[in-house]
């Protein structure tokens, strides 16, 4: 049997985090999260997820400097990493080409297009 994507969402406001998780689960995708950027290094090392969502806006240490070191690990060197954001286009782009990721999806989230969009960076 296939098993479906594994999902490490690093974001570290609630309802954003389980809207989210709902919807890719209801996908079938596995969903792992982590509340802050120290705890998502970590899960992402432990775990090797398919995939990485990840706020910018975190508590500890911000998106970008978490984007940054997982880049320098060479076994999630090329794990896509999709920065969800409520900051604008224009910063969001920015930050996809400075640190090294691979695109992102604005906040609010589309909830009907949303694990599409997520599949079509698993490709």
């Amino acid at each position: 049997m296939e098993t479906m994507p594994k999902v490490l969402l690093v974001e570290d406001i609630d309802d954003n985090a389980r809207l989210l998780e709902r919807v890719l689960s209801a996908r079938g995708y596995e969903v792992m999260r982590a509340a802050d950027g120290e705890t998502g290094l970590q899960m992402a090392i432990d775990n090797r997820p398919d995939i990485l969502l990840l706020d910018l806006g975190l508590p500890d240490i911000d998106g970008q400097t978490v984007a940054s070191q997982l880049r320098r690990l060479p076994e999630l060197a090329s794990t896509p990493i999709i920065i969800v954001t409520a900051w604008p286009e224009d910063v969001a782009r920015k930050m996809v080409e400075v640190y090294g990721c691979n695109g992102y999806i604005s906040k609010p989230i589309n909830v009907a297009k949303f694990a599409d969009q997520i599949a079509s960076f698993l490709r």
